[in-house]
């Protein structure tokens, strides 16, 4: 049914979590899976006249969030070598998580995309904003929110 899964994380408990379950999810249809962390985009110090010498490049910035990216992703990674999945992952950059996952899975060719929940509502959910919506909004492809009632144990 799925060829092809999109999983995100963001390196949280929460996000890994659903990742290991999409993994299952992925194992159960036979699918390849692709990982996707998105990092903020690089923002250069703004009311500052000289940018101070401990502030990162733009460079820097990148080559910081592709490590957080493979290291968050590693174990999802593991987790498909380990179910003999075939697997990648990439690292993109957005302050529009949610737009970004949409058009890589577009890009990318995948058939769903599976994404965590906190299962707040109302007013936590309002205030808090949330990706997962923000992708269910924007997206024609199919997603599945694997909702998480209780926060997981630290890793």
């Amino acid at each position: 049914m799925y060829r092809k899964i999109l999983i995100t994380t963001d390196g949280s408990a929460v996000s890994q979590h659903t990742a290991c379950a999409g993994v299952k999810f992925a194992q159960q249809m036979g699918a390849e899976v692709l990982a996707l962390f998105v990092a903020p985009d690089y923002q250069y110090p703004v009311y500052v006249e000289i940018i101070p010498p401990s502030y990162p490049s733009e460079e820097e910035y990148i080559a910081q969030m592709r490590r957080m990216g493979e290291e968050y992703m590693g174990k999802i990674m593991r987790s498909c070598a380990g179910a003999g999945l075939k697997h990648a992952c990439m690292t993109a950059f957005s302050d529009a998580a949610a737009l970004k996952i949409v058009d890589v899975a577009e890009q990318e060719g995948c058939d769903l995309i599976f994404m965590g929940s906190h299962g707040r509502s109302g007013w936590g959910q309002l205030l808090l904003g949330s990706v997962t919506n923000k992708v269910l909004s924007h997206t024609t492809k199919p997603v599945l929110v694997h909702r998480l009632i209780s926060e997981p144990a630290p890793a």
